[in-house]
């Protein structure tokens, strides 16, 4: 499925949540869907500094595709990294590069979300996008012997 699959369902699946409360339900439900991770998934290298919440994101790389895991100590935030894993999980490096990501703005995050939420959800996208670039790098260096 393209990104643009993905971030149209998405959108469909918040327009027919009608008030925020519902749309922090939907978030709490998704969260629920991610198993909680050991202690050893819980790294210093896989959090993302300045959420306000703990955030744990992993990032694997499987034929040129990269496939997220993430964990949190607190349910909201374990939906939106839910969500986000949903969107860019399996997508390849490039397409989450250059991904401009309008579906968090259309889902309308920045008015239902606290200012420290929609900041989380912002590095959360940051991190997923650093681990892009440099898987990236990787497969060019795979598939051209050379960057």
């Amino acid at each position: 499925m393209t990104l643009q699959e993905k971030e149209e369902i998405i959108k469909k699946e918040f327009q027919l949540l009608n008030s925020w409360e519902d749309k922090y339900e939907y978030l709490i439900d998704l969260g629920k869907e991610l198993i909680k991770k050991s202690d050893s998934f819980r790294t210093k290298d896989k959090l993302i500094y300045g959420c306000q919440s703990n955030v744990w994101l992993e990032a694997k790389l499987k034929n040129s595709h990269i496939f997220f895991d993430a964990d949190s100590d607190a349910i909201l935030p374990r939906g939106m990294a839910a969500l986000m894993i949903r969107v860019y999980s399996g997508l390849s490096p490039f397409d989450i590069i250059y991904s401009n990501a309008n579906f968090i703005y259309e889902i309308g995050f920045q008015t239902f979300l606290s200012p420290i939420r929609a900041n989380g959800i912002a590095l959360l996208l940051k991190k997923i996008k650093y681990y892009a670039l440099a898987f990236n790098t990787k497969v060019t260096v795979g598939l051209n012997g050379k960057i």
